[in-house]
């Protein structure tokens, strides 16, 4: 194993038990095992960077020993990390995430999915004083043509596949009906919502944190453990899985090649803007003759 392999990978298996609590939580729905996951994922993230740090080696500057100061290079917090990740599924988690479009839990959604984002950032910011989340909304540069091609493809395949994968497999019921211009209009909404909260908090949070400690490839498949299984709870079920770990993953792998926020949520707006389609369809045969099933 490489140097940079020994260090990170102590550290795995406290964060697979934080990410571990995702299914805990929106897939088994045992609570109580979600929290033991965090707790332990924690804790042991806790020990293993005291154990580093007792056995860290002190580099000091300055012309007398007792006034110089402590420059040794700091890594990240492992602990910190984790714990933002824990906060913002512990936020998540106080509210049932079945997919409904009356008033109050439309605002039970709104301060939920807005506090696992916005409260993981605050503490970040000012309290840690870091900048270890960050939205980078725009980069600065054009997007290229293979960019556009995958947005027209992410368009082509969500036909192909969406409708084929609600209808037959009855997973559109897992969504209310939707038989008026008023609750069209607010599953609109409540979809584009989801899904833009979605690259907010599982790339621009979870990821971005665990990249911190591990290669890429190791903090995309954290991530999109706990992506599915958010996706679990929210619709996604039957073969669902089969769509949302190749959609997460490439979502991830996305942001690490763009670094642009705004194109991770096109491609997902324009998926959303598919499934959007097909369960108005799903719930009103007829009304939308665009689709092959």
């Amino acid at each position: 194993m490489t140097a940079a392999g020994v260090r990170w990978a102590p550290g795995l298996a406290p964060a697979l038990l934080v990410c571990l609590a995702a299914p805990a939580f929106f897939v088994a729905e045992w609570t109580w095992l979600g929290w033991v996951l965090l707790a332990a994922g924690i804790g042991a993230a806790w020990l293993i960077e005291r154990w580093r740090t007792v056995d860290r080696p002190v580099v000091r500057a300055g012309a007398r020993l007792e006034t110089a100061r402590d420059v040794t290079a700091s890594a990240p917090s492992l602990t910190r990390d984790l714990s933002l990740i824990a906060i913002g599924l512990l936020i998540v988690s106080v509210i049932p995430l079945a997919a409904e479009l009356d008033n109050l839990a439309m605002l039970r959604f709104t301060l939920a999915l807005g506090g696992a984002v916005v409260v993981p950032y605050l503490i970040s910011r000012f309290v840690f004083r870091e900048r270890a989340i960050s939205f980078p909304w725009r980069t600065g540069k054009r997007w290229g043509r293979l960019q556009w091609t995958w947005l027209i493809a992410v368009l082509v395949l969500g036909w192909l596949i969406l409708p084929f994968y609600f209808i037959t497999s009855g997973v559109f019921q897992n969504w209310p009906v939707v038989d008026s211009p008023e609750l069209i209009a607010r599953l609109f909404v409540g979809v584009g919502a989801v899904g833009i909260w979605d690259e907010l908090f599982f790339i621009c949070t979870v990821f971005a944190l665990l990249r911190r400690h591990f290669p890429d490839a190791v903090a995309n498949v954290l991530q999109a453990i706990v992506f599915v299984s958010f996706l679990w709870e929210l619709g996604y079920r039957e073969w669902g899985p089969v769509l949302t770990i190749p959609f997460a993953l490439l979502q991830g792998f996305i942001f690490l090649r763009t670094h642009s926020l705004a194109y991770v949520v096109t491609v997902h707006l324009l998926f959303d803007a598919v499934v959007f389609a097909v369960l108005v369809h799903a719930h009103n045969p007829g009304l939308l003759p665009v689709f092959l099933v």
